[in-house]
């Protein structure tokens, strides 16, 4: 048998071994990989079974020892996952198969507990109240890796406030600047992410109560049948309060199975912690370059390696966080155009969901994961940074050049004196002051000690280090 034509040996036998992260290495042994596995999504579905009955309990329609019971029963390592991943196939969703199997467990160990479990519920709201709790205790993950890395990144532009450097636009030297405002922008954008996050912890995450077609009126037919008799008239009300109470999660304005706002704010939310992310990882990328130099990832033995060239030492951190951008946004906006929802509930949206909402938590905190690792090892290089200002001759400052003879000689004349000194400068390979020293129009307004002081790079960083002071100086950063 060729090795192409090879089929493991558990997959020819159909079964198929775990999804362990060998294509998706940015969130391979990171905690958000382990808050997004299917034990981790089976016990939320659990625990969102055992609120349930506790908050039901609480309102004495179901009897205390019962949700006691279910409580007990409720935890993933006694159900087989495989087993329920191959009876959803026969229901299109998990949930029918788990009730089945938690009403097993808990009449295991108390039989009269095991009709109260799923007392009125339905599959979509005990599946959408468990991927909001995966999407919490994510959420948290990714909300603690931003701040930590936008803290890093926060010493870092403290300590190279002025450290010149060329900033570049185009891909071409443009008039320089400092690593430490370039640092303070990428810290400002993970703080952006983390604030994103935080609004969508902050009420964004509810419970899902609503039964069969969104009016709860399953609970309330099984609240009526209770030993306690009818219900009062506010018993929905007590019922959500006492949910969200439960979960810790928050009670929605109304039953949302077919309006899929909270989903769509997740996916926006990830995607822009990914897009921030991004942005650190193409920057890195660029100023590691051989030829740039300017920075470099933290070292670590055998970490970059290549398997054909032993000299190299590839930006890895960068590359997964980067791969991680390039996913996530077309991932969320499978999500977003997922608010198109028909009726009261999908056949085939809401089950679209599923892996995209999963993917996008997983990739989102694998990278925000590995940026605390860029960010708090990132190695700075100064002498890089002033070595490549000077490769120009000084032209990455002609537009000071330019200013300071607008006031002489006008605008337009002085930008063209300073295009024809640098065109003649990069041609000749003379020095930008040389070139302008040799037009007598500039000779006659600017002697050669002032062309000098204003063609020193570092001189010409504007206000960049007062920008860096102000955004490190606080203002609600937290």
């Amino acid at each position: 048998m060729t090795a192409e034509n090879a089929v493991p040996k558990n997959a020819a036998e159909g079964v198929p071994g775990p999804d362990a992260g060998l294509l998706s290495p940015v969130r391979a042994g990171t905690p958000a990989e382990a808050a997004t596995s299917d034990p981790a999504w089976l016990q939320a579905m659990l625990d969102a079974e055992a609120a349930l009955a506790r908050a039901q309990a609480a309102l004495g329609t179901v009897p205390a020892t019962a949700a006691a019971a279910i409580t007990r029963a409720a935890r993933a390592e006694l159900l087989d996952v495989r087993d329920l991943s191959l009876a959803a196939r026969e229901t299109a969703n998990p949930v029918v198969g788990l009730v089945r199997a938690l009403t097993r467990a808990v009449a295991a160990v108390e039989p009269a507990a095991a009709e109260y479990v799923h007392h009125g519920s339905t599959s979509q709201d005990v599946f959408d109240t468990g991927a909001m709790l995966v999407a919490a205790r994510t959420l948290r993950l990714i909300r603690a890796d931003l701040e930590r890395a936008a803290a890093a990144l926060g010493h870092l532009a403290a300590r190279h406030r002025d450290t010149a450097m060329a900033g570049r636009t185009l891909a071409l030297h443009a008039v320089p600047t400092t690593f430490g405002l370039k640092a303070a922008g990428w810290r400002r954008l993970l703080l952006d992410a983390r604030d994103r996050v935080a609004a969508v912890l902050d009420g964004g995450l509810p419970v899902s109560l609503g039964g069969a077609a969104g009016t709860l009126a399953g609970y309330l037919e099984f609240a009526a049948g209770s030993p306690g008799g009818s219900p009062p008239p506010d018993y929905a009300d007590r019922l959500l309060d006492a949910y969200a109470a439960e979960t810790g999660l928050a009670r929605p304005p109304l039953p949302w199975h077919a309006l899929r706002t909270p989903i769509a704010d997740l996916a926006g939310a990830l995607a822009f912690v990914t897009g921030a992310l991004g942005k650190i990882a193409v920057d890195v990328q660029s100023l590691t370059r051989t030829e740039v130099g300017e920075v470099a990832e933290p070292a670590v033995a055998g970490r970059g390696a290549s398997s054909a060239m032993p000299h190299k030492r590839n930006p890895v951190l960068a590359t997964l966080l980067r791969s991680a951008a390039l996913q996530v946004p077309v991932l969320a906006a499978g999500l977003t155009q997922c608010l198109m929802c028909e009726d009261e509930r999908s056949a085939g949206v809401w089950h679209a969901e599923w892996q995209l909402l999963r993917e996008c938590l997983r990739l989102a905190g694998g990278a925000a994961h590995t940026a605390v690792e860029l960010a708090e090892g990132l190695v700075v290089r100064p002498e890089r940074m002033r070595a490549n200002l000077a490769l120009t001759g000084s032209r990455v400052v002609s537009e000071r050049v330019s200013a300071a003879l607008a006031p002489r000689l006008g605008k337009a004349r002085a930008k063209e004196l300073l295009t024809r000194a640098s065109a003649e400068a990069d041609r000749t390979g003379r020095s930008l002051a040389d070139a302008l020293a040799a037009l007598p129009e500039v000779a006659e307004h600017l002697d050669g000690a002032r062309v000098e002081r204003l063609l020193d790079p570092e001189g010409y960083t504007g206000a960049a280090s007062a920008l860096v002071d102000g955004e490190l100086g606080g203002r609600g950063d937290g």
